[in-house]
């Protein structure tokens, strides 16, 4: 079995606090066998992570967290930048036509800073499949969603709508990574993919961090991570 993490901010994202060496190096010593770089409507950390990847003996889809006019939608096995703020059923075609796929994250949950999708949103893009279904998991577990709620809406949501779930991290600090996680049989997003379409996948709990300790660990990174995003900011 593979264990992956499919739902990770470094900071490219305007909230990621992490590296991308920093975030593969924590990725493998959590013991985590793929990663999905899924930084906010930006794609070039999740190429680098690509690149450098083997150098750590770590697997690494390349994606992007898009901003769809109906909240967030994690676009899997991209390369190219998706244009944010498109509705949800336009994103999810275009992330078909680069030959990737698409997971919902944290439905229905609301607080600081969440934009997500509701469950009609889902349902609506659910009947729009083509030949070969492109949304193709929900993620029923988020590590670090303060709405705590949205797992079990998500869980039921998955239940009845037929898809594969999937856990995530949703880290944006380093030592989140892996605290959600997504067991499929095999080892390579080949075998990751096959198994979101036929929905063998499992969603993997792993610890709870409270309200207070999300934010905290956040505020502290974020601070220290300053130079590294005005470095990013200067490079553009």
């Amino acid at each position: 079995m593979g264990l992956a993490d499919l739902h990770v901010h470094t900071i490219y994202s305007y909230d990621g606090t992490a590296t991308i060496p920093a975030v593969l190096k924590q990725a493998k010593r959590v013991g985590l066998d793929l990663i999905a770089i899924t930084d906010h409507d930006e794609i070039r950390g999740a190429l680098l992570a690509e690149k450098l990847a083997p150098a750590y003996g770590l697997q690494v889809i390349p994606g992007m967290e898009i901003t769809t006019a109906e909240g967030d939608l994690l676009a899997l096995n991209i390369r190219k930048l998706v244009p944010a703020r498109l509705t949800l059923i336009e994103t999810i075609k275009q992330v078909g036509e680069l030959g990737g796929f698409c997971i919902a994250p944290h439905p229905t949950a609301s607080g600081f800073s969440m934009k997500s999708l509701s469950a009609f949103s889902i349902r609506q893009a659910l009947q729009v499949s083509g030949p070969k279904p492109v949304l193709v998991g929900i993620e029923t577990y988020n590590a670090t969603a303060i709405d705590r709620e949205c797992n079990l809406a998500a869980r039921i949501l998955a239940k009845s709508c037929a898809i594969a779930q999937t856990g995530s991290s949703d880290a944006h600090v380093l030592a989140a990574i892996g605290l959600g996680a997504t067991f499929f049989p095999g080892k390579t997003p080949a075998d990751l993919f096959a198994a979101l379409q036929t929905r063998t996948t499992r969603a993997q709990n792993g610890q709870e961090w409270s309200t207070a300790r999300v934010l905290g660990k956040w505020i502290a990174g974020y601070l220290l991570s300053l130079p590294a995003h005005l470095n990013l900011f200067i490079a553009r």
